[in-house]
């Protein structure tokens, strides 16, 4: 792991999404969950050679479609238009969640409403009354992947820690998490506990004080 960093301001949403594209391994097979995560795919670079999976049936998806780009008939498992790099493939639903369940993601990458500090995760329902429940494929992503990446905003609006000791939302799966980016922060779970890699916009200190979970400083 690298060794701590700091930044004076919070990271924007392409920052984050620059940040974990830079962390996936080179000829993985990712899959991004819908909302924040789908904007890592405009910063993977070719040499990279990762392949991106989407849940309603293809491999080889390429950045977010724009303009003339935009193929009504072609787009994510978010409803989001994209595009199409060469060699990609189609398959049917059942295929895709053969792929995702058969553990042959090397990475997927996760919106949440909560991640608790042992790594589990809360992300398709709040269990507030009359709320949607939107499970999709998430639960067979976190556990079915070989690494469940969580990228969030750190805070509600009300301003509590979505990082919590123990979830009280709805579970999708447990101990799946290994990695968390915020705008506040950059997380890794693992056996020894919570780890933070680099704060943004606030320090150290800071951070740790509002977060009910104890922070180890890499």
């Amino acid at each position: 792991m690298s060794e701590y960093t700091s930044t004076d301001a919070a990271l924007t949403r392409d920052e984050m999404a620059k940040l974990v594209a830079a962390d996936i391994p080179a000829g993985a097979f990712v899959n991004l969950g819908i909302g924040q995560p789908t904007n890592v795919s405009n910063f993977l670079t070719s040499e990279q050679g990762v392949t991106l999976h989407t849940e309603n049936g293809m491999l080889g998806m390429g950045p977010v479609a724009t303009g003339d780009d935009i193929d009504e008939d072609l787009i994510n498992a978010g409803k989001i238009p994209v595009t199409e790099l060469p060699g990609a493939s189609y398959f049917h639903h059942a295929d895709s969640f053969a792929m995702m369940r058969g553990g042959h993601l090397d990475v997927c990458v996760l919106g949440a409403f909560q991640v608790s500090g042992g790594g589990d995760l809360a992300n398709w329902h709040t269990g507030a009354p009359g709320a949607i429940p939107a499970v999709g494929g998430a639960m067979d992503l976190a556990i079915g992947a070989k690494q469940t990446w969580v990228m969030m905003g750190l805070f509600t609006k009300t301003g509590e820690s979505k990082l919590v000791e123990a979830l009280t939302y709805p579970v999708t799966g447990l101990g799946c998490v290994s990695r968390i980016y915020t705008e506040s922060a950059i997380f890794v779970i693992d056996a020894s506990g919570v780890t933070v890699r680099s704060t943004h916009g606030i320090t150290f200190e800071e951070l740790d004080a509002k977060i009910p979970v104890d922070l180890i400083k890499a």
